[in-house]
């Protein structure tokens, strides 16, 4: 199956991102308690430059997985371009179909969706990767 790329880009959402906090919510609670902490009893040097580092960690991780996303979208994309013209095993309603990819389209989200002509002429539309499976170079069988 084709599943490998497809399959990953529905969950696209980071640990950091799960927890709800971001970088303008960890601000804001730095600056809070900048505004709230005791004058007689400032804010320990050590535990500052931790919660800085916890800060870059945070936007280091989002870039990451930002970028990680990209990728991803841009394989899956690079995967759809690579079955034009292709003979595949499709999965349907009630069994599989075979035909060849015909056209590629993309959701609003981006995600590539394929029209399938098999060999009684039939248009299968809306086909996602996932749904894809043996993929031969030749005719149809």
């Amino acid at each position: 199956m084709i599943e490998a790329v497809g399959a990953v880009l529905g969950n696209e959402t980071t640990a950091v991102e799960q927890t709800g906090l971001g970088q303008e919510d960890f601000l804001e609670i730095l600056l809070t308690q900048f505004t709230y902490q005791d004058p007689l009893k400032p804010l320990d040097n050590e535990e500052f430059v931790a919660q800085l580092a916890q800060f870059a960690s945070l936007v280091q991780s989002r870039q990451t997985s930002e970028n990680t996303n990209l990728l991803l979208r841009a394989e899956t994309v690079a995967q759809a371009f690579r079955l034009l013209g292709r003979v595949v095993e499709v999965a349907v309603e009630g069994g599989s179909e075979v035909g060849r990819v015909n056209t590629i389209t993309f959701d609003r989200e981006g995600t590539p969706r394929l029209t399938i002509e098999t060999s009684s002429g039939q248009f299968l539309t809306d086909i996602g990767l996932s749904q894809v499976g043996i993929i031969n170079d030749g005719e149809e069988s």
